[in-house]
């Protein structure tokens, strides 16, 4: 049950991490003498997890010091009220929970207005002939990029707060090992999953890198059809090399949460 949890909560957040909203942007087509610049189509992503894990971060650090404060007044000048709720602030009670969602949905989105540019973004694509099919150019534009990441941020506040309290219930409603309850959510998960995706990224990159290297040590264009042939062939060699990849990844993590279930177990 705890492996069949473990890669449900890590699809999850592979899922989020890598989910984005794809805005369609159409590019005008320009005349400059006797060329034509533009008429294409692109898009713009958005991710719906645009803050990362900074806003779990910040809300686990905020709310250590009122706890610390008011258990020391209360504990200085004799005040149980100050300690009773200094007590309610701690893992495990609703309050706790409660301070712990509202910080993270108000740094989610203090970080994507710090972060995310509508206005800018919607002056680049004016200037560069981009426009968003369905929306005016300029202030429009930027309204609708605003909106949209407003509800995609809403939605990565919902995902952090779930998956960082997902320990504290694994650990108070079903009696889990906190060294194994806390491997399935918080910070650790989020970082942990992260940095395999980075790694992964950076491992195709590479690939292509290398492809392309190979590609200028010709010297020279390739036919077509000897060209068409090596670059199947080397594709199907980078989606082997990704696909194992993930496998050892996938291996790994199960492995790892079969031995701290063995081993931490009550």
């Amino acid at each position: 049950m705890m492996i069949a949890l473990f890669i449900i909560v890590t699809m999850g957040i592979i899922a989020v991490t890598q989910g984005q909203r794809k805005i369609p942007v159409q590019y005008a087509k320009r005349v400059v003498g006797q060329k034509v610049y533009g008429g294409q189509s692109s898009f713009l992503p958005l991710k719906v997890n645009y803050s990362g894990v900074m806003p779990v971060i910040f809300a686990s650090a905020i709310l250590l010091f009122p706890q610390q404060i008011l258990s020391q007044l209360g504990a200085a000048f004799a005040l149980p009220f100050l300690v009773e709720f200094s007590n309610n602030l701690l893992q495990g009670h609703w309050m706790y929970y409660t301070f712990t969602a509202a910080l993270i949905l108000f740094f989610s989105y203090f970080w994507v207005s710090v972060m995310f540019k509508p206005i800018q973004i919607a002056d680049d694509l004016k200037k560069y002939g981009g426009y968003i099919p369905g929306v005016r150019p300029g202030e429009p534009t930027a309204s609708f990029l605003d909106f949209i990441m407003t509800r995609l941020t809403l939605a990565g506040a919902v995902f952090l707060t779930i998956i960082s309290i997902l320990p504290d219930l694994l650990l108070f409603q079903l009696s889990v090992p906190p060294r194994v309850a806390y491997f399935f959510g918080g910070t650790g998960m989020l970082i942990t999953v992260g940095v395999i995706l980075d790694t992964m990224r950076q491992i195709e990159t590479f690939l292509l890198q290398r492809h392309y290297d190979g590609f200028l040590k010709k010297g020279r264009i390739r036919g077509r059809t000897t060209s068409a042939n090596v670059a199947i062939g080397e594709a199907a060699s980078d989606k082997s090399v990704m696909q194992l990849t993930a496998v050892m990844v996938i291996i790994l993590l199960v492995g790892l949460t079969a031995w701290a279930v063995r081993h931490f177990a009550l």
